[in-house]
């Protein structure tokens, strides 16, 4: 029976503040496999937070992209932690799990190729721990246009007949839809088409189960322990 790959959804954001590296760190011991995070370009610089504005997940106000990266990282993201930088991230998990970069705002795929192509490149990271997705189709096709070899990742919010051939355009790795858009014929044909399958996000034992009858590849989970039984 294959793997179910658990990954933490912007980290084990269930217990910790979101995109954090506190998140980060208890995915780690939590088990996960993966971790998902979300990231904007702020002054040439990726950092790792999913809304577009502040409000809800820190102790700023405004747009993200309207403000300086001092004043992002000044802010209290929870819990006492800072927004953090993508490179903070990569250098706090440190090989013990895979990364999977969400890219959330304009500008971000360049910038997130070449950091991991920097980490491949000059840290000896493999390209097998490095998963880039997001809803943009035009930064995928940025991502795939800088680098062949780079595992993208489709994301589906809603039903998408066509899905199948964006995701064949930029020699997708995996499709990443809502949980409520799995069944079994979806399973099917993403299969069919050598594509992995991560959903998310989901943190109700019943869907797991359904999942995992369904023969997903992975799921994106708030709570990692529901997948790894592990518990901190």
């Amino acid at each position: 029976m294959k793997k179910l790959l658990c990954l933490a959804h912007r980290g084990a954001s269930g217990h910790e503040p979101e995109n954090t590296l506190s998140a980060v760190e208890k995915a780690v011991v939590l088990g996960a496999d993966w971790i998902e995070v979300d990231v904007y370009a702020v002054e040439n610089e990726l950092i790792v937070i999913h809304d577009e504005r502040l409000e809800r997940t820190t102790n700023g106000t405004g747009f993200v992209m309207d403000k300086t990266l001092a004043y992002l990282r000044s802010l209290d993201a929870g819990k006492g932690q800072r927004i953090p930088t993508l490179r903070e991230v990569f250098d706090a998990v440190d090989r013990r799990t895979g990364i999977n970069v969400e890219l959330k705002g304009p500008h971000t795929a360049r910038l997130a190729v070449s950091l991991v192509g920097e980490y491949i490149k000059e840290r000896n990271r493999d390209y097998d721990k490095f998963l880039i997705s997001s809803f943009d189709r035009r930064q995928l096709m940025t991502v795939r246009k800088l680098d062949p070899y780079m595992r993208i990742g489709v994301l589906i919010n809603r039903p998408r007949r066509h899905y199948k051939q964006f995701a064949a355009r930029y020699a997708a790795y995996s499709v990443h839809p809502h949980v409520s858009l799995v069944n079994s014929q979806f399973m099917q044909r993403a299969h069919k088409r050598g594509l992995k399958v991560f959903v998310y996000t989901v943190n109700k034992p019943e869907d797991i189960e359904r999942l995992k009858t369904l023969g997903v590849d992975g799921i994106f989970t708030d709570f990692p322990e529901l997948i790894t039984q592990r518990s901190s």
